[in-house]
């Protein structure tokens, strides 16, 4: 450590400027079953705030004769909420009830047979994929581009929670918003086609 020393902050700490979090991009796919054409396109311009995911390890505290130690429990994956701005064509509102309405319809309480399977990638599911993506600050923006640092991708997603709409006389000069909660199976980091992993995801002889 070189102490106070502003040029060994500026060469060896924030090298690259720091990341901002401004500079990012949520990717959501819906479901099959739920048809509303640019929903997805939509959804990148206006989910206007989210976070990167928390990772979790539980612990397990065994006493013995008055002290503790703790051992690694299981991996938890606790729910990932977005806040999306709200456009008078209520588009993604309207796509959100309808997926929510797909799970469990209002009013007869049933799961809609076009969504029923639990594995995204075989189509017919309520649960899909959804990306978020930090980029740099000199860009591109696209997901796969050079110009996206840190990207992860959120597995077996679907939403719990899609929040109220607060109406009030004194909110002017104001856009309305609204958050979606997702439930999912598991996030990883995720890498474009042809690149290393960032670390092995499986062990070598999981089959």
């Amino acid at each position: 450590m070189a102490g106070f020393n502003i040029s060994n902050f500026r060469s060896q700490g924030l090298v690259f400027g720091g990341a901002r979090p401004t500079n990012f991009l949520v990717t959501l796919q819906f479901p099959d079953a739920i048809d509303v054409p640019g929903a997805s396109e939509k959804a990148q311009f206006l989910v206007r705030a989210t976070s990167l995911p928390e990772s979790i390890i539980g612990s397990i505290p065994i006493p013995y004769f008055g002290r503790t130690i703790k051992l690694a429990g299981n991996r938890d994956f606790e729910d990932w909420n977005v806040t999306i701005l709200n456009d008078e064509d209520f588009l993604l509102r309207n796509t959100f009830e309808a997926w929510h309405n797909g799970i469990n319809t209002i009013i007869s309480n049933r799961l809609d047979i076009d969504m029923a399977n639990i594995a995204p990638a075989l189509g017919n599911s309520y649960k899909t994929r959804a990306f978020v993506t930090q980029f740099a600050k000199t860009g591109p923006g696209q997901v796969d581009g050079p110009g996206a640092t840190k990207t992860y991708l959120f597995e077996g997603i679907f939403p719990t929670l899609i929040s109220d709409i607060p109406l009030d006389y004194n909110n002017v000069n104001e856009v309305e918003n609204f958050s979606v909660r997702f439930a999912y199976d598991w996030w990883e980091p995720y890498v474009a086609a042809g690149d290393d992993p960032i670390f092995p995801l499986e062990l070598p002889d999981d089959f």
